[in-house]
């Protein structure tokens, strides 16, 4: 039964989907995803778009969450936090907690919008994924919210400075992102002391905007000299098309497993 999902108190998350399992959401690691409801940004080519408002109908409420991962202990060995944005939730905290008391790696995927909020949820996790979205100084263009590439930036050097395991990346919409302005971005990703870092092709499936979604993907992203150019920089870089990762690592786990953290 569909319920109206509103900001919750305490540790309660207002959830708008849940995915039993995943295999791409945390390289690597098998994962259920829980999709935050509520995201401060607006970005046109977002596949989420029903995550975007903090209020929505939903079918989860968290409590049935944490019983369905109660049955999954020794079977999953993660949990992704993903949305929407999940720093948006205060329930965001407590609920990390429980996920940890069941024994889960506890991954977290998010925009950098509340640095703040970051700092203090950063010793609870294991792996951030963070969304490039743009330069910095162009943010507001992808975000529709201005100055929003200040915080964005702070939460890089937060995630850098915590030691924790991470991943930046950035969608590439053609419309929103030129092949000369990778090379930029990279490099200043780079200086900032980013090691591991991916291009993610944008899919339209999902896309709120017909205009960005009729644009297609970017044909930029299959070009060589570009990967060439921007992998030196990082010690683990890869370009990610639906269904298919191309990269390189300059690190690599025993037994030939990239590493892709």
């Amino acid at each position: 039964m569909s319920r109206s999902c509103a900001p919750r108190p305490g540790g309660l998350l207002c959830i708008g989907g849940l995915t039993p399992l995943s295999l791409s959401d945390w390289p690597g690691q098998l994962a259920a995803v829980v999709f935050c409801q509520g995201c401060p940004w607006r970005c046109g080519y977002c596949h989420n778009p029903h995550l975007i408002a903090p209020r929505a109908a939903t079918s989860f409420e968290w409590q049935d969450v944490l019983a369905f991962l109660e049955r999954r202990r020794g079977l999953l060995d993660a949990v992704v936090f993903s949305g929407g944005e999940p720093l948006l939730q205060a329930g965001i905290a407590h609920a990390l907690q429980e996920v940890r008391a069941l024994g889960f790696r506890i991954g977290l995927h998010t925009a950098g919008a509340y640095p703040r909020r970051l700092a203090a949820l950063l010793p609870s996790v294991d792996w951030v994924a963070m969304d490039i979205k743009a330069p910095f100084a162009d943010y507001a263009a992808t975000t529709g919210v201005a100055d929003s590439g200040a915080p964005a930036r702070e939460s890089v050097r937060l995630i850098l400075a915590s030691g924790v395991r991470y991943e930046f990346r950035t969608t590439v919409h053609p419309d929103l992102l030129s092949a000369t302005q990778l090379p930029v971005l990279a490099c200043s990703l780079a200086r900032l002391g980013v090691r591991h870092y991916a291009l993610q092709e944008f899919r339209p499936q999902g896309c709120a905007s017909e205009q960005l979604a009729a644009s297609g993907t970017a044909p930029f992203l299959n070009d060589v000299a570009l990967s060439a150019a921007i992998a030196p920089l990082f010690e683990s870089f890869c370009v990610r098309h639906s269904g298919t990762t191309l990269g390189t690592e300059k690190k690599r786990k025993k037994r030939g497993q990239a590493r892709l953290f």
